[in-house]
């Protein structure tokens, strides 16, 4: 199995591609620990429309108007080494790893 060193303490068991970021709209809040700490560029922040996010409940919307339309974004899910650096930084809890398919 690959085993890459992130950062002191933490090494990714999987190979990039296999599995990526999922991120729950309803709770992010666009707050960019999880593009901080991400060592290999998958998540960036992206201004969205209501129109782009049809799924968002009531507090989902809420928060989307409250921090500008702005939230995380997966921008390269191919580079994800699934280390988990993005679910431990998030203040929301609103993001979780999950298999892309390709594996």
């Amino acid at each position: 199995m690959n085993q890459i060193l992130n950062l002191p303490g933490e090494v990714c068991k999987h190979p990039p591609g296999e599995f990526m970021p999922i991120i729950n709209r309803n709770r992010c809040e666009g707050k960019a620990d999880c593009v901080n700490a991400c060592p290999f560029g998958v998540l960036g922040t992206k201004k969205f429309g209501r129109t782009e996010l049809p799924g968002l409940n009531l507090v989902g919307m809420i928060k989307l108007w409250v921090h500008g339309g702005v939230q995380a974004d997966v921008l390269d899910a191919g580079l994800c080494h699934a280390c988990g650096l993005c679910v431990k930084v998030c203040p929301e809890q609103a993001i979780t790893i999950g298999r892309t398919g390709a594996a």
